[in-house]
């Protein structure tokens, strides 16, 4: 077997050190790409959500580097991701390509099936040999998720310009290439500290909120890497969702019975009182939570054709109006492009440090005002 997966953000990080650790032979998927996508695009259906088709993209190209198994998670609900599995299997299948796709899911086979297909990941070994394995993995996961959000708060803050893109473009490129677990975590520790070193400014910035659906937010290809943009603009870009978060919040603490807050349903309730689908109660949420939090602006991003962000995007209207915080929406697709979209955030940008200049002017007046 010579497994391969997604990519998915930093989802290729956990399952690399998973892999390695278990001494599993894989291939890691080329990084998603313009080629990527146009694969995809080519041999998916066309009113096929951007997740689904950059992800037939990631696959043909890792078969084509020799992987002859794809692991993917699966779901149930209200959401197109529920049958992504099924829809890779048949159009992998019609295209010649002879690869087995396995849903990580529960289905209507129940428990037992997705145990046989973890013990593929053991090679039949007994299931308590992946314990220690995923555990080391989550750990890559959630350090590379720190770094991503450490590197959000120096970027619009650093001295010199360009030390982050520098520290994070090498990490990248040096994480590609470690051969062990103890290789990946001495990298990410060293990451930390060269941007915990990093020189910054001491002052307030412009802060933006990113909510949507989660592939979007988590891919930087998707989202053509909304946070590096707005962060080299001087803004402070705060993403809603991490996939180490998803994985503690769905898997972990439902696994052990333990409840969650899940404050961004408490805050949409004005608005939307029950789960949708895919995302859209989080995107309502945690914007109203932005807006409490004193945040200046909120972005949403999702795919073309998304319901449940399409439902979302018709109630923000009301959270901006209520809040008064504005938004705004990237809507993604193969044919997005890539001038207009930088456009309309540079435009949202200066919108947003004008806004910020004004209100803070009005302040300055009204101390004066109070003096005299």
């Amino acid at each position: 077997m010579i497994a391969t997966f997604p990519h998915m953000g930093n989802i290729y990080i956990m399952v690399k050190t998973l892999f390695d650790e278990m001494g599993i032979d894989y291939v890691l998927p080329p990084k998603c790409s313009k080629k990527t996508l146009e694969i995809g695009a080519k041999y998916s259906p066309e009113m096929a959500c951007l997740p689904l088709k950059i992800n037939i993209g990631n696959f043909i190209e890792s078969i084509e580097k020799g992987a002859d198994t794809i692991f993917i998670t699966g779901a149930c609900g209200p959401c197109r991701f529920g049958y992504y599995a099924e829809m890779h299997r048949e159009i992998l299948r019609d295209l010649g390509y002879d690869a087995e796709v396995v849903a990580l899911e529960i289905n209507e086979k129940g428990l037992k099936d997705l145990i046989a297909k973890l013990k593929k990941l053991t090679g039949g070994k007994k299931l308590a040999s992946l314990a220690k394995p995923l555990f080391k993995a989550y750990k890559a996961l959630c350090m590379a998720d720190k770094i991503d959000e450490l590197s959000y708060q120096t970027r619009p803050l650093e001295i010199t310009k360009g030390q982050t893109d520098k520290v994070i473009d090498d990490y990248r490129n040096k994480l590609l290439e470690t051969k062990s677990v103890k290789e990946t975590f001495e990298l990410m520790r060293d990451t930390e500290q060269r941007l915990l070193n990093i020189e910054l400014e001491r002052k307030d910035t412009v802060k933006v909120g990113i909510v949507g659906e989660i592939y979007t937010l988590i891919e930087p290809f998707t989202n053509l890497h909304i946070e590096k943009i707005l962060g080299n603009m001087g803004i402070t870009a705060h993403r809603s969702l991490y996939i180490s978060q998803w994985i503690k919040e769905h898997i972990i603490k439902q696994g052990l019975h333990i409840k969650s807050k899940k404050e961004f349903a408490v805050a949409a309730k004005p608005y939307l009182k029950t789960h949708i689908g895919g995302h859209a109660l989080e995107t309502i949420g945690n914007s109203v939570l932005y807006a409490r939090g004193g945040y200046d602006g909120v972005v949403q991003i999702y795919p073309l054709t998304c319901m449940p962000e399409i439902v979302a995007d018709g109630i923000m209207p009301a959270v901006r109006k209520d809040y008064d915080l504005p938004s705004l929406t990237l809507v993604m697709d193969e044919i997005t492009g890539e001038a207009g979209y930088l456009t309309r955030i540079d435009a949202f940008a200066d919108m947003l440090i004008r806004r910020k200049q004004l209100r803070e002017e009005k302040k300055k007046n009204e101390v004066l005002l109070l003096r005299h």
